[in-house]
């Protein structure tokens, strides 16, 4: 059974979830303000915390700010749960390693898949090789410097200049050579690839927190794709000959490629996907990919893709995407405002076949 720690000030909405959870199998330690939570957390090293922001004595920022800096806190997920929603507030907290971000009011779908997403990517670096990497995995604290997921990795990014992209900029195009690693620090990227008639198919999408880039480095190939901002973007190059020595680290080579390559079962899934599945099958999987994904936005929930660009997700002509969008929400099964998609019931749309 995992343990999870519930940071929260308002006595309402940390009952309620917690209640939510322990329904659900886990067992849930709760805290009513962020000095109560460090002391818990300390007793018990929790699987996963879930932090308010704006509370007394400590905020959540400084119980993040504490977990990453205490070697027997570092590495565990944290997910904020917050009434915050403006964009710097966002930006700090992913800046200070938060893995998540959801905001109230949130449904009990979205919560749990949050928590369910962050459980299953530690559990991605358990096993040979990662107890340096992964404090749970030996049952003691990580190296000294162990921050998140790969301590290397993230203190490779630390201090770096952080380059700003525009919307539609290329960063990097199809036939290039790499020479770095790329690390999104906010915005959304997208990766692309012509077809001989040139339509364009998005390969994959990158949000905040994201690795990308890192195949042709591992592979020593010219890049297939072409990786270009959806929006404003921050990005962090790590140069080649930074990145590959670590690969060959046996205290992290293992967990290393296991957490990088998982793109890969993501990809093989969407082919077989294209493959077998209605057109209505494999939108309701696009929208339930991007909706999950999404937590990690600004705007958690939303899911802001022109019609063009989901269509190329979902391999489909626009005009078919835009029938089928429409017959989700006639279902009630989605909300369109503003050109942005919300998935009103994730479990529902699950249960989409034909």
């Amino acid at each position: 059974m995992k343990n999870i720690l519930l940071i929260e000030d308002n006595d309402g909405i940390r009952e309620n979830t917690a209640e939510i959870l322990e329904l659900t199998g886990y067992h849930v330690l709760t805290a009513e303000n962020g000095k109560v939570g460090i002391e818990k957390a300390l007793e018990t090293r929790p699987d996963l915390i879930i932090c308010d922001i704006m509370m007394p004595v400590l905020d959540g920022y400084g119980v993040l700010h504490i977990v990453n800096k205490n070697p027997q806190l570092a590495g565990i997920p944290f997910i904020f749960l917050t009434a915050k929603t403006e964009r710097t507030d966002f930006r700090r907290g992913m800046e200070l390693g938060a893995d998540d971000y959801l905001t109230k009011p949130f449904d009990e779908s979205e919560l749990l898949s949050a928590i369910e997403g962050r459980l299953k990517r530690l559990e991605q670096m358990s096993g040979p090789g990662a107890a340096e990497l992964n404090p749970s995995a030996a049952g003691r604290p990580s190296a000294p410097n162990a921050v998140g997921h790969i301590s290397a990795l993230t203190d490779l990014i630390a201090d770096r200049k952080v380059h700003t992209v525009r919307r539609k900029q290329y960063i990097y195009t199809e036939g290039d050579d790499p020479t770095r690693l790329y690390f999104l620090k906010a915005g959304n990227v997208k990766t692309v690839r012509a077809s001989p008639d040139g339509k364009e198919l998005i390969t994959a999408l990158y949000g905040p927190g994201d690795f990308f880039g890192y195949v042709p480095l591992l592979e020593n190939t010219p890049y297939t794709d072409s990786a270009v901002a959806l929006e404003a973007s921050e990005l962090v190059y790590i140069p080649e000959d930074e990145f590959l020595p670590l690969v060959t680290d046996p205290r992290v080579g293992q967990p290393l490629l296991r957490l990088l390559a998982g793109h890969i079962s993501e990809r093989e899934t969407q082919l077989v996907s294209m493959a077998y599945n209605s057109l209505r099958r494999r939108v309701a999987d696009t929208l339930l990919r991007l909706h999950h994904v999404s937590g990690d936005a600004p705007s958690a929930g939303l899911i802001q893709l022109s019609r063009d660009d989901l269509a190329s997700v979902v391999g489909t002509a626009t005009e078919s995407l835009i029938r089928i969008l429409s017959e989700f929400r006639q279902d009630g099964l989605i909300e369109q405002t503003g050109g942005a998609i919300h998935v009103l019931q994730p479990d529902k749309l699950r249960q989409t076949h034909w």
